[in-house]
């Protein structure tokens, strides 16, 4: 499937976001559940001791809205939040964050560039893997930023195992998400982006394989609550510990 199918070019992709930012935090927060079901996928990564010593990546972080989730599951974690949109990321930076909270702005495929190495006790991805074009090289990547034993999280829509989801989605995204996209930026660019790339992205059965193909297990999903049930879902999964 080509990246005209799926959605825009990997390489536009920051820039729709960049022309969203200002508005973002306003639409998403009309969005019923929105915060609460990133607080969910943060939760279950199930991280020990309010994070204490532990040094976890937000990539994709955006606004920060998947950052403050994290921070809220594990408030004494180092947090590291990376995204590819300099302008998402100068509004997440606006914010107020406690010390052990920092900014990276790299997309996935270049974070060992931009100084991100891990290794990570936990990562949180928030609608990231299916705005790649390399889904598969992604995950092996974000493998292997894993420490032996840790888990991520991804919190994604996905759509193509439900005919019911599929069509709550599209009518959620025409009659709501894009004309409220459209008369907050006067441009529709990145919200045609969301509805087409999410239809076009793996069924929930598919997303696991492409997990379990990458290396990960244990691996498990669970959906939310309210409109969004059967239409986001964590997915979770980890890096196997080492046998010695």
């Amino acid at each position: 499937m080509s990246v005209g199918e799926r959605g825009l070019p990997r390489e536009q992709v920051p820039g729709a976001f960049d022309v969203g930012a200002r508005a973002y935090d306003r639409l998403v927060g009309a969005n019923p559940g929105y915060h609460e079901h990133l607080a969910k996928s943060a939760e279950r990564l199930r991280l020990p001791g309010l994070g204490d010593g532990l040094t976890l990546l937000d990539i994709g972080c955006g606004t920060g809205a998947s950052t403050a989730a994290l921070l809220k599951a594990a408030p004494h974690a180092t947090i590291i939040a990376a995204d590819a949109s300099s302008e998402m990321l100068e509004v997440a930076r606006s914010k107020q964050w406690p010390p052990n909270v920092t900014f990276v702005h790299s997309r996935v495929e270049d974070l060992h560039e931009n100084g991100v190495d891990g290794p990570f006790d936990g990562i949180l991805a928030a609608y990231l893997i299916r705005n790649v074009d390399d889904p598969d090289t992604e995950l092996k990547s974000l493998w292997s930023l894993l420490k032996p034993g840790a888990s991520i999280a991804f919190h994604e829509y996905s759509v193509r195992d439900s005919r019911r989801a599929q069509a709550l989605w599209s009518l959620v995204c025409w009659a709501v998400i894009i004309p409220l996209g459209y008369l907050a930026t006067r441009d529709a660019t990145l919200y045609k982006h969301l509805w087409r790339s999410v239809v076009t992205f793996d069924g929930a059965t598919e997303f696991t394989r492409r997990m379990q193909r990458a290396g990960f297990t244990g691996l498990g999903t669970e959906t939310m609550t309210g409109w969004q049930n059967g239409v986001v879902h964590t997915f979770l999964g980890a890096r196997p510990s080492e046998i010695v």
